[in-house]
């Protein structure tokens, strides 16, 4: 074999590994930015996972992605570890899909009309009409199908390019003395293995040996154990993506190795074992490119349909081979759904930033609860506990906001761009209404200590005004956790009575210093007390005007308040003349 044909073969194995990644990033894209979610939604049965699992990997065309994703699901609380084994069964039968294109396009040949399903002519053909759509349309998604289709043009010209450049190797006795050694099991699936692991890819080793098939030197008894390695290779990419994951995130990760390994060695053990005792025909059957495709498939629906009624066991031997660390058992699981894994994957990144986002709110408005209930009934584990789930609120703004930067770095729908935007802009306001509440939890310890009373007059207030204060809480939080624009316009007139209230509040008081009925140590206390809920009441405000923008027109707040009280629109004058009864002092 010449240097030119190695470049040849070296140049094709390139070409082909580009085209199957532009044709699968296409595939995903033109089957639906949601693909992701329905595949953790759905996997409900086992049956259930192990068909959307085959469907999901013969759609983006790698077993490697739809895995890794799979252990970002299980890392992250997301989905349960007998579901993802069954899905990652699935991945490893629809990873067989890439060989029957690759075979489809061997079946080309004579004359006539049967030459256009040549591998040269349909490749040519489809890179026309790839490029022409690539190029001229404005269509994202026609866009996309163009990607799809150069990258199946590509793909078909890398395989041209090492078919051509293995095509001498037929009449070599060194390489047909190579391809025999290959027929033994343990150093065939060894070379297939390693193959894989280099490549990080089971379709393009498949791919390759597709393409030596072409030669008419290869037979079954060569084809077999480099298949069983190739398999077993394949779970590379996936063992490192679960560095650093919690403990079902990593068994998640090599269940992949234990299916395609217990796999293997059975397959091996069974047909090798009957070998000894029956002379395999098999064995001489020459190869091409669809008998290839044909004992791939065979072999991985049959050995994952076997071993899905057996996932009981393997989840039982993947929790004996990984045990969880003290230091894992002792943290937290909260932000884990903010998983690296998801970034490959915007829809999914997206979901699980609104989702965690959802629990920074909830602990938010909880902490702000916490911190009013120390005035009625003060003890230091409260306090402590505001101060811990203060803490807690400024990580997730932090978390949050820095995996939001890296998710806007990919292509996202209009949705998904607005949704996060909606979580950047409110991320702050969660923070603040947490900051807020740690200053009231303070100002009820220094009341606590200092042995502070309001007058009965102020009592009465501060309860009204506590009272406006949770029900705007409760009002914009939930709004903003069902999108639901006609609650959030109820905010906005209950945030202007709050700021009416404190305007009160701040004269009555002014009144009551002057007639000796509060001391100015008390007074300082009040201060902060209006002020600290009044700036809560404006933060409700502003989740609830985000919730307002993404479900309409709206895109200025300024301007949106400003319309709302100086155009009286939605129902305001309604709203706020039955919180100006509900809440009087």
């Amino acid at each position: 074999m010449q240097i030119s044909n190695i470049i040849s073969l070296l140049g094709g194995v390139a070409l082909f590994l580009f085209g199957m990644s532009l044709m699968g990033d296409g595939l995903k894209k033109v089957a639906g930015s949601r693909m992701e979610l329905v595949l953790y939604r759905l996997a409900g049965t086992p049956l259930r996972a192990l068909v959307l699992g085959a469907a999901v990997t013969a759609i983006i065309q790698s077993s490697s992605a739809t895995s890794v994703m799979v252990v970002g699901f299980v890392n992250s609380g997301m989905m349960a570890l007998s579901r993802a084994v069954a899905v990652i069964e699935g991945a490893l039968i629809g990873t067989s899909v890439t060989g029957w294109i690759i075979a489809a396009s061997s079946l080309g040949g004579g004359g006539g009309w049967l030459s256009l399903l040549s591998t040269a002519t349909l490749s040519a053909l489809v890179a026309v009409i790839g490029i022409a759509f690539r190029l001229f349309s404005k269509n994202q998604s026609r866009r996309h199908v163009g990607d799809i289709l150069l990258g199946f043009a590509v793909l078909m010209f890398g395989m041209q390019s090492m078919s051509g450049a293995v095509a001498p190797l037929k009449d070599s006795p060194a390489f047909l003395n190579l391809l025999t050694s290959f027929s033994h099991p343990l150093l065939g699936m060894l070379v297939g293995a390693l193959i894989t692991a280099v490549l990080q890819s089971a379709s393009a080793a498949v791919g390759i040996l597709q393409a030596l098939s072409m030669t008419g030197a290869i037979r079954f008894s060569v084809a077999w154990p480099l298949l069983l390695g190739i398999a077993v290779g394949s779970a590379v990419p996936v063992l490192l993506s679960a560095l650093g994951a919690r403990t079902d995130g990593r068994r998640a990760a090599l269940s992949y190795l234990v299916l395609e390994l217990v796999s293997a060695l059975v397959f091996a053990l069974v047909y090798y074992g009957v070998g000894v005792f029956v002379p395999l025909s098999l064995n001489e059957l020459v190869m091409d490119p669809l008998n290839i495709a044909l004992a791939n498939s065979a072999f991985r629906i049959l050995s994952k349909g076997l071993l899905l009624p057996c996932n009981g066991l393997i989840i039982r031997l993947l929790s004996a081979l990984v045990k969880p660390s003290e230091a894992e058992k002792a943290s937290s699981a909260s932000l884990d759904r903010l998983d690296e894994r998801f970034l490959a994957h915007p829809p999914l990144a997206v979901e699980q930033s609104r989702l965690t986002t959802a629990d920074m709110a909830k602990l938010s408005q909880k902490n702000l609860l916490d911190a009013l209930a120390l005035f009625n009934s003060y003890s230091p584990e409260g306090y402590a506990a505001v101060e811990t789930n203060e803490d807690r609120v400024d990580e997730y703004e932090d978390k949050i906001g820095s995996y939001l930067v890296r998710v806007n770095a990919h292509e996202l729908e209009k949705r998904q761009n607005e949704t996060v935007s909606r979580i950047l802009h409110t991320l702050t306001d969660f923070e603040r209404i947490s900051d807020h509440a740690m200053n009231l939890a303070e100002t009820a310890r220094e009341m606590r200590e200092k042995k502070i009373n309001f007058s009965g007059a102020a009592l009465r207030e501060m309860q009204v005004l506590t009272g406006a204060v949770r029900e705007i809480v409760d009002k914009a939080f939930s709004a903003y956790a069902s999108e639901d624009t006609e609650l959030a316009y109820y905010v906005e007139p209950l945030e202007e009575r709050i700021d009416t209230l404190c305007d009160e509040m701040k004269l009555n008081h002014v009144d009551r210093l002057q007639r000796g009925e509060c001391t100015l140590e008390q007074g300082f206390v009040f201060q902060d007390l209006l002020s600290n809920l009044e700036r809560v009441a404006d933060h409700c405000s502003n989740l609830a005007i985000a919730v307002i923008e993404l479900n309409s027109d709206v895109y200025d707040a300024h301007e949106y308040v400003i319309r709302l009280r100086e155009l009286r629109a939605h129902h305001f004058d309604e709203y706020y003349k039955e919180y100006e009864q509900k809440y009087r002092v």
